[in-house]
């Protein structure tokens, strides 16, 4: 009877769980897609009443702010409910079933941990915040400052409800390997304090890197680790742990984040990008490796638009790849040149990296912006030739030249999609809006484009599409928010000072200098994923390179392209395995066949630091 009892049971178990799994849905999602919202609403209104009107809102950047520090918490959460936040699985998916679900567990249990730990110091930042009242609006700065405490109840509901989906021995297996390791390091604390500076090694790579390979979202890694370096080895309280998090996350040029990933899906929802594709195929589809050609073209257009890598091949891949697999090409050839294609175009404004590293390095947007648009070019051309010789098209005698009036008419569809880069360019090298602003104008022409001109905007796809747009975003803002933590812990014990004076006395003056980031950006790329590795070392690494006679612009494009090479790379690089989900492609097809592609990209990144001209010769 018990027996029969408990196994009518589970079932409304599971059924009551997934109950209370879709309400705390609804209570996250609602508040980030009207946080996105607000989000465009506010930062198109200023943009309109400073250079229509005249009338600079004086509060709109704090309001911006605030809700933008919300959104950012929401959109954490709506991540960690979906998965979404990033982290290694490579080496997961090789396990055991039995293994898998343990190891599973335990990236849930770690996240769980942290936000516990958290919690109690967020709260009391947020109380010790009343005091302080905002310049503009004058209301008590507790009301942006909760926004991290409330993420953290939030995500710890969310955690729970995760971890009570698996079963007993997979969480008591939880609570004994993280019982073990606390047990370990309150025990080995005064032999870690004993060590010096030899304790980083520890926490920084050998706790990191088990964390990150057991599959634990790297963002939760970096906080969590940092919390045990400062509890284990100082006299830190933990209530610096949110201030620094939040200051992470509180930079105005990250406002960009989210608006143009909503651009990016606007654009692939409007059936732009198609329209571009379309074009772009009409000009070059007949020729022998023509398709790679529109690819990487479409790639490189596509990237001017939204500033997600994701995004970007999310637009062009669905639209291509039938066609391209149709002509005899193999599906390793194609996911690889994807996933180089995404490498590629790491610098083609406006990327969300770009954004990141102005932020963090104080280098002006419109300068990279500017920038980032030839060194994209030499690697495309480099992989364009690479692509020619190795992806063989063996069905190409039914495919015919399109006439030109096919071209103009395609031309022609495409042109209001085509005006979208150019604008965004304009609006910000002119001064027009700011690098943060352009991204609502863009919203704007889109919504009215896609309304007018192409007839395609999808109501029912509007809701979703803000839910992702939050989920991406808390994705991308908590990693930084930690890794800015991290950063802080590093900064205050000293290392990464000695790493990047270590840095500066390599052989060779800045050629070497320039040599060395490029591996260590590649590494970094490739283990950490790219904006924690800009948030970490871009700060400490660009005063040495001033200070070698590198210009700060051509610099920043010689590491970020470094940094998408190992951002690309298998078997770390979570960029490639982004590519083959994207492509609906097996990992194994591609890991064997992306190497020369890699090369190809290695020879392009090498030419651009090689010539400074490249990156710097079209700034005023």
């Amino acid at each position: 009877m018990a027996a029969g009892h408990h196994i009518e049971t589970m079932p409304r178990a599971s059924l009551g769980l997934t109950h209370l799994d879709r309400a705390l849905g609804m209570l996250i999602e609602i508040p980030a897609a009207i946080a996105v919202v607000a989000e465009v609403a506010i930062l198109l209104t200023s943009v309109f009443s400073r250079f229509v009107l005249h009338q600079p809102l004086v509060w709109a950047d704090e309001l911006a702010s605030t809700v933008f520090l919300w959104l950012a918490m929401f959109g954490a959460a709506v991540a960690l409910r979906r998965g979404e936040h990033m982290r290694m699985t490579a080496l997961i998916g090789k396990l055991s079933p039995v293994w898998r679900a343990r190891i599973e567990a335990i990236a849930v249990g770690t996240p769980c941990l942290f936000i516990a730990m958290l919690l109690l110091p967020a709260v009391e930042y947020a109380q010790n915040e009343w005091v302080v009242e905002t310049p503009a609006l004058g209301v008590p700065g507790t009301l942006r400052e909760a926004a991290l405490a409330v993420g953290c109840v939030l995500m710890l509901c969310v955690s729970g409800l995760r971890l009570a989906r698996h079963g007993w021995r997979d969480l008591g297996f939880v609570a004994l390997v993280l019982a073990a390791i606390a047990a370990a390091l309150y025990l080995g604390g005064s032999n870690l304090q004993a060590m010096g500076n030899w304790n980083l090694a520890f926490f920084f790579i050998l706790l990191l890197g088990a964390g990150v390979l057991a599959g634990v979202p790297i963002a939760f890694c970096f906080g969590l680790v940092t919390i045990a370096y400062l509890l284990c080895t100082t006299s830190t309280p933990l209530e610096v742990v949110p201030g620094r998090v939040n200051e992470g996350m509180s930079s105005l040029i990250l406002l960009a984040v989210p608006l143009f990933i909503l651009l990016g899906q606007l654009i692939e929802m409007t059936q732009m990008a198609k329209a571009m594709v379309a074009f772009l195929a009409s000009l070059l589809g007949h020729v022998r490796g023509g398709l790679s050609y529109v690819l990487l073209g479409a790639i490189m257009l596509v990237s001017g638009i939204s500033g997600a890598k994701t995004a970007d091949m999310a637009a062009v891949a669905p639209v291509l790849f039938p066609e391209m697999k149709k002509r005899g090409m193999e599906e390793g050839e194609l996911v690889s040149l994807l996933a180089a294609s995404g490498a590629m175009a790491e610098t083609i404004p406006p990327s969300l990296v770009l954004i990141t590293i102005g932020s963090v390095t104080g280098v002006s947007i419109a300068a990279l912006f500017t920038g980032g648009l030839l060194p994209g070019i030499v690697l495309a051309v480099a992989l364009a030739i690479l692509a020619r010789q190795r992806i063989s098209e063996s069905n190409l005698k039914d495919v015919k030249r399109a006439s030109l009036q096919v071209v103009l008419r395609t031309f022609v569809v495409a042109l209001p999609a085509l005006a979208i880069p150019v604008l965004i360019r304009t609006a910000v090298v002119e001064g027009v809006a700011t690098a943060t602003e352009v991204s609502t104008i863009g919203i704007a022409y889109t919504i009215v484009v896609g309304i007018l001109v192409y007839r395609r905007f999808d109501v029912k796809r509007l809701y979703p599409m803000l839910v992702e747009t939050a989920s991406l975003s808390g994705a991308i803002l908590f990693i930084i928010g930690t890794a800015t933590c991290m950063a802080w812990a590093l900064t205050q014990s000293g290392f990464s000072h000695d790493l990047a004076h270590i840095m500066s006395l390599m052989p060779g003056g800045r050629w070497g200098f320039l040599l060395i980031s490029i591996v260590t950006f590649i590494v970094l790329g490739s283990v950490l994923e790219g904006i924690p590795a800009m948030v970490l070392f871009g700060p400490l690494l660009f005063p040495i390179a001033r200070q070698l006679g590198v210009h700060e612009v051509h610099y920043a494009m010689v590491v970020i392209l470094a940094m998408g090479i190992g951002l690309f790379a298998p078997p770390f690089g979570l960029g490639y395995y982004s590519a083959c989900t994207i492509g609906r492609v097996s990992p194994d097809a591609g890991m064997r066949k992306i190497w020369p592609y890699l090369g190809a990209l290695l020879a392009g990144l090498l030419i651009v630091a090689a010539v400074p001209w490249i990156s710097i010769g079209f700034l005023s």
